[in-house]
């Protein structure tokens, strides 16, 4: 089931995967905050992700309000309580939720119950919340999401798989990576500084800087760099500018607008050998090959 919704120039799309299971896409490229409600109630466990600006989830008629910055994913769970989605999304902003029946989560991960605290039998009816930054691989496959290019007949099979394909990532972060637990990560500064060095290398991905150039511009040693960022974003600096400039890759020969030797400047290989290599070694498939699979 695919249902679409136009509010102002803010979108809701509602796909269901499976049977009380669904993909909600939230976008807003109005000039103006848009609102969007829909009912939840308590058999359901709630994945937010905030792909690009930002939001915030209102609770008890407007009381308390909880905000989803980019890059960032909440997962909220309340086995007592009806979560209702009231939220506002800020202009230019693009969210994706995932909304699981709690039960269906205890089939998919049984045997991993003890990996995942909030599954464990001593948590089983507590609530549950969680923020975190999400990683680029995540990045990657709710942009995926938001731009696919397929028969609509295929949709909902495409879905299935990318959700799962999530959850997986999602699940797969290690628990060190938790901020409470993570010394480096309770200082907000350096939290801020990880983060313009995340903006810096994307801003200039067709010529980065060096670790060590970076490390300067950001006001960290080079240790504290490739430590906190691989803890923040989950990668090493260079693993993660590959995996965005290769999916900027992929979306720039999806929009039809570029040949492949102009993508591949673009994104800062010189010699078309180079980025069809790279391309290949993300994708396992060339970019003509690519280009070619969409209108099959």
């Amino acid at each position: 089931m695919i249902s679409d919704k136009s509010i102002a120039q803010g979108i809701y799309e509602e796909t269901q995967v499976e049977t009380g299971f669904f993909i909600l896409k939230f976008t807003n490229d109005s000039t103006e905050n848009q609102y969007f409600k829909r009912e939840v109630n308590s058999n359901f466990i709630q994945f937010h992700f905030c792909v690009k600006g930002q939001g915030a989830f209102v609770f008890n008629e407007g009381s308390y309000n909880l905000p989803i910055l980019e890059d960032h994913a909440l997962l909220l769970y309340n086995p007592k309580l009806d979560l209702p989605i009231e939220l506002s999304l800020q202009p230019k902003s693009w969210l994706i939720s995932i909304l699981l029946p709690i039960k269906k989560l205890h089939e998919l991960f049984s045997k991993e119950a003890n990996y995942i605290s909030f599954l464990s039998g001593e948590n089983k009816e507590r609530k549950y919340y969680k923020d975190t930054i999400f990683s680029p691989s995540m990045a990657i496959v709710l942009n995926q999401l938001l731009q696919f290019s397929l028969h609509p007949m295929v949709k909902p099979l495409y879905f299935k798989a990318k959700t799962y394909e999530l959850l997986s990532l999602y699940f797969n972060t290690p628990q060190s990576v938790d901020i409470e637990q993570c010394p480096f990560l309770v200082d907000e500064t350096n939290v801020a500084k990880i983060k313009k060095a995340k903006d810096i290398i994307i801003e200039r991905m067709s010529e980065p800087p060096t670790l060590q150039e970076l490390s300067k511009e950001i006001g960290l040693s080079l240790n504290k760099l490739k430590e906190g960022f691989k803890q923040v974003y989950g990668e090493p600096v260079f693993s993660f500018l590959f995996d965005y400039k290769m999916e900027v890759a992929r979306q720039l020969l999806v929009s039809g607008s570029y040949n492949v030797n102009e993508v591949g400047l673009k994104v800062g290989y010189s010699t078309a050998s180079h980025f069809i290599a790279a391309f290949k070694k993300k994708y396992g498939v060339t970019p003509k090959k690519f280009v070619m699979s969409l209108t099959q």
